[in-house]
């Protein structure tokens, strides 16, 4: 990852740079590796993280097309 500073204009560019690692999921996935996940734990917060996408993007669907 490589964000360039234009005319010296750092707090622009430190803004880019914390949107990148926002997007990237970089800070999600420090704070997930803080500590020790037992692997049932993190299978279960997978499928409801998972669920959770679903409804939300079936939520999304609804809202674009509504049935007439």
């Amino acid at each position: 990852m490589e964000i360039k500073v234009n005319g010296n204009d750092v707090e622009k560019a430190l803004k880019i740079l914390k949107r990148q690692i926002q997007k990237d999921g970089l800070l999600r996935e420090l704070k997930e590796r803080r500590f020790y996940e037992k692997p049932s734990v993190k299978s279960r917060r997978k499928q409801r993280e998972a669920h959770k996408r679903r409804m939300k993007n079936a939520r999304m669907r609804r809202q674009r097309n509504p049935a007439i």
